[in-house]
């Protein structure tokens, strides 16, 4: 998809996602996708063995558990998974955040099931 020359705002992209852990691209830089996304609950363990992903959250608190413990990420906070880390993402209320990650990154990693999403899909 073309860049377009207009600001992405951030937050009425998410707005418009009708349903929780799904993911939309809404910029690309180099080979890196910036996407959007809707979460509430909790998602499954994963890892990407292959890159970091980073979440900058844009409204709520994102709760990221890891082996040692949960990291809690407050509005206008960013936090980056080390490739290889095992991690859940989870928002006891409703939270939307921004992932920035190469393009062709699964959400699940090598685990797959019912919450992997299309990649590609832009808002």
């Amino acid at each position: 998809m073309a860049q377009s020359k207009q600001p992405v705002n951030l937050a009425h992209k998410a707005g418009l996602i009708d349903q929780p852990w799904s993911p939309r691209v809404v910029a690309e830089m180099n080979d890196y996708q910036f996407k959007v996304v809707r979460i509430q609950g909790e998602f499954i363990w994963h890892a990407h063995p292959e890159t970091d992903e980073a979440f900058l959250v844009l409204e709520g608190t994102l709760r990221i558990d890891l082996p040692d413990g949960p990291v809690y990420v407050a509005p206008g906070e960013l936090y980056v998974v080390p490739r290889g880390v095992e991690h859940r993402t989870a928002a006891e209320d409703e939270a939307k955040l921004m992932m920035i990650e190469p393009r062709g990154i699964l959400n699940t990693g090598h685990e797959g099931g019912e919450r992997t999403a299309e990649n590609d899909r832009w808002i």
